[in-house]
């Protein structure tokens, strides 16, 4: 009976005993696998860890365990850890999470749920989220594509202008998310080597980004060109993503090219200095691959697309000898009839594309029509052995000029070499540039440069080949002699200048950027109103009600204010004299209406020199009159009235320069201009001799130049063009004195000063002093055009 309870009870106490093993063995495994996966002990660092260790540690690894270098069969197992150890260590609110809860499972990021002791339970137990197919986390595939906002602010976005980017934001436990994910991995694989980037947001961790980027609910799918955000609305279908990312893309990106049009086409690089591609087809519809490429090579390469079996096209494969069985494309630069280069595949790959117009993204001899591009064409020097010397044509665009700069052009190709590169510039558009290279004046006819940059501030060394440039074999010997003579002796660039930026020839006007702009609002506040995003709508909706409000209670105020509040009060006779005065000089001085009703003018002292020139901010300019004690109020009031039509502008300052008290400091200033020529001011060492009276300067503190107005005379005798010279010539001051009556004001303030002129300067009279800022208008006018010549200064002289 004992034996047989005995034996009873067995079977009852070994399912206890079995279980305890199992659970023990579960917690062992469990803390094995924990520490196995820390992602510190992966790293090798420890939990005080900087970050700037961390980063360390990670890429020391990451070199050694590389698939491709390392040939352990565990290498790829051991580097998916350490990177997915560095995902979590990097993001300091994924690594307090896990300092603060652990890792959970090989999958999932480490830390990224609060229940860890609920959770460890149920895995214990076989209750694993795809019991119930509960949403997993990431992928360690998507992990390579999850943005930080760093990271999407320096490398994202600015990529964003070369190739547009396909994101979705996403967040944890996200049970919608699990219907779109076959899509979307369908639809990256789909357009990621095309060349589209591909980006996810987590969330739960990314919120900064995520608001960024307008995001306030998932699953979202967003599109990003041109640093522009568009959401997408439409069904997730990998069809419907293929045409979002193309609607992103600008319109007629791609030119359809028939036999009509292809002659202007290829001969269109005149205008907008581009090689053409023409990508000969047979589907009827531009490849995406062809549109990405010509988004991303857009402002160096034009390009074309020809549907092969379209009947418009037969003369267009027949003269290029098509080959209709494979796509081809043809690359043209200055020759219209025969293709620089070609290419033929079936299966044409991204990076065959890219590499055949990175290589063919330049003409020949490409225009300068703006500053990026002559920065990549004449680099600046770096090393000695890595010189670039650019052989610059300074030429005109009439037909005439069309002989030489063909001379030209045949002689870039027949000598060809790495340290040369041969560019042309025409002279009209790029005035400031060319004078910086001509000794400030204008050649009629056009003129060969050679020079080499050295520094991003504009300074080079050039040397001007004599003889100027007509095309003719002689101006090619000497061309080539000179080359010659510069590669043996690289000091044969005897000369120095510092160029000025160019103009950007092919920007839109502000009336047509101001429209795309408006078009783009209006675009954007649509889809809002489409689609309910009333956060997005909020600021242009309080901006609404704030002008309504403004409006209303300005009707409602002057609706119950008293009528005689209304009525304006008659000003006093000589007041109303005083306004019309204003009025009329404001109408003779210029047609643009001022928005202030005074003129700021301000004393160059030892305090405020600093603030007005040392310290001047960026794109100001200060325009300095120099008088003196004996012509100070006559000065002051012609110069007040010749820029008061300027006064309105925010980047400009005004002031004068006592030369009694600081006449030094125009000697010294005009000294250590290195620009000027002995022609363009003529003073003496001797400060006494120096007049310097009714000069003005326009200061640029922050990029040290200066603008000169001379006084000029204005009289009849035409054969004297200073001022200077008729302060000694009393008759010319009384001719002067006679035809000045529209200036009687002015005349009658200067008698008053009479007195005081006559001690201060013996040569001048009142009347003499009065026209010096005759022609001061029409010399701000060419100020705020920037056709004036500028006189770099290595430094502003003391004021002391």
């Amino acid at each position: 009976m004992t034996a047989v309870m005995r034996s009873s009870r067995l079977p009852r106490t070994c399912p206890l005993l079995l279980a305890i093993f199992l659970l023990l063995g579960a917690s062992v495994q469990r803390v094995t696998t924990a520490s196995e996966n820390d992602p510190y002990r992966i790293l090798g660092i420890s939990r005080s860890a900087s970050q700037s260790e961390i980063k360390r540690a990670y890429k020391t690894l990451a070199k050694e365990w590389h698939p491709d270098k390392n040939k352990d069969p565990k290498a790829e197992d051991t580097f998916i850890k350490i990177s997915k150890s560095y995902e979590i260590l990097s993001n300091e609110e994924r690594r307090s999470n896990f300092d603060r809860y652990g890792q959970m499972d090989e999958n999932q990021a480490f830390g990224q749920s609060q229940h860890h002791g609920f959770r460890s339970f149920h895995n214990s137990f076989y209750f694993d989220e795809s019991f119930f197919q509960f949403p997993r986390s990431q992928d360690f595939a998507d992990s390579k594509y999850l943005l930080q906002f760093a990271q999407f602010n320096s490398d994202v976005l600015p990529d964003s202008y070369k190739r547009p980017y396909l994101i979705k934001v996403t967040a944890e436990w996200c049970f919608t998310c699990i219907h779109i994910e076959p899509v979307w991995k369908d639809t990256v694989q789909r357009l990621e080597p095309l060349g589209v980037g591909i980006g996810i947001v987590n969330l739960s961790y990314e919120r900064r980004l995520a608001s960024q980027l307008g995001v306030h609910r998932v699953p979202t799918i967003i599109g990003l060109v041109n640093g522009r955000v568009t959401f997408f609305h439409q069904a997730v279908v990998q069809e419907y993503l293929q045409h979002f990312i193309e609607d992103l893309l600008p319109y007629k990106l791609v030119e359809k090219v028939t036999d009509s049009n292809y002659l202007a086409f290829l001969d269109g690089w005149r205008v907008d200095n581009k090689p053409r591609v023409i990508l000969f087809d047979q589907v009827p519809m531009v490849p995406l691959l062809y549109k990405l490429t010509a988004f991303a090579f857009r402002d160096f390469v034009h390009f074309g697309f020809v549907d092969q079996g379209d009947t418009h096209s037969t003369r267009l494969l027949r003269q290029f000898n098509i080959n209709t069985y494979a796509p081809t494309m043809l690359l043209f630069k200055e020759d219209t009839e025969r293709p620089v280069d070609i290419i033929q595949a079936r299966g044409m790959k991204r990076q065959i594309m890219e590499e055949f117009v990175s290589n063919n993204k330049f003409l020949q001899v490409p225009r300068l029509i703006n500053q990026q591009l002559f920065d990549q064409l004449c680099p600046v020097k770096q090393f000695h052995r890595r010189r670039k010397y650019c052989v610059l044509l300074i030429t005109g665009e009439d037909p005439a000029f069309l002989p030489g700069n063909k001379a030209f052009l045949d002689f870039a190709s027949a000598n060809k070499k790495d340290v040369l590169r041969f560019v042309y510039v025409y002279q009209r558009q790029q005035l400031p540039f060319c004078q910086a290279l001509l000794h400030n004046q204008q050649s009629l006819t056009p003129q060969v440069v050679i020079l080499e940059r050295r520094n991003q501030a504009g300074k080079v060394s050039y040397r001007s080949v004599s003889g100027g440039w007509n095309g003719s074999e002689e101006d090619k010997y000497r061309l080539h002699e000179q080359l010659d003579l510069l590669q043996k002796e690289p000091t044969y660039l005897s000369s120095d200048a510092t160029l000025p930026e160019l103009n950007n020839e092919m920007a839109p006007m502000f009336f047509i950027r101001w429209m795309n702009a408006a078009y783009d609002y209006i675009l954007q506040l649509y889809e809002d109103l489409l689609y309910s995003n009333w956060r997005g709508m909020m600021p242009i909706l309080s901006l609404i009600f704030s002008a309504l409000f403004i409006l209303f209670g300005t009707v409602i105020i002057q609706a119950f204010s008293e009528p005689g509040e209304n009525k304006p009060q008659k000003p006093k006779p000589r007041e109303q004299t005083q306004t019309e005065e204003d009025a009329s000089s404001r109408t003779n001085t210029s047609s643009r209406p001022p928005k202030k009703d005074f003129v700021e003018v301000t004393e160059l002292t030892d305090i405020t020199y600093t603030s007005n020139l040392i310290k001047l901010r960026p794109g100001h300019i200060n325009v300095v009159l120099v008088l003196t004690n004996a012509s100070k109020n006559a000065l002051l009031r012609k110069f007040a009235k010749e820029v008061f039509s300027f006064s309105g502008t925010q980047t400009l300052h005004f002031s004068f320069l006592n030369a009694d008290k600081h006449h030094h400091w125009m000697l010294s200033l005009l000294r250590s201009a290195s620009d000027i020529a002995e022609s363009e001011v003529q003073f003496d060492d001797d400060e006494e001799s120096s007049d310097f009276t009714g000069h003005v300067l326009a200061l640029n503190g922050h990029k040290r130049y200066f603008c000169h107005f001379r006084p000029v005379f204005t009289g009849d005798n035409s054969s004297d063009s200073s001022s200077e010279t008729s302060f000694s010539d009393t008759k010319r001051n009384s001719r002067s004195r006679s035809r000045s009556s529209s200036h009687s004001r002015s005349r009658s303030h200067s008698r008053e000063d009479r007195a005081s002129f006559k001690r201060g300067s013996s040569r001048a009279t009142s009347i003499d002093v009065h026209h010096k800022l005759d022609r001061l208008g029409l010399w701000m006018e060419r100020l705020m055009e920037g056709t004036l010549p500028r006189f770099q200064v290595p430094m502003w002289p003391s004021l002391d």
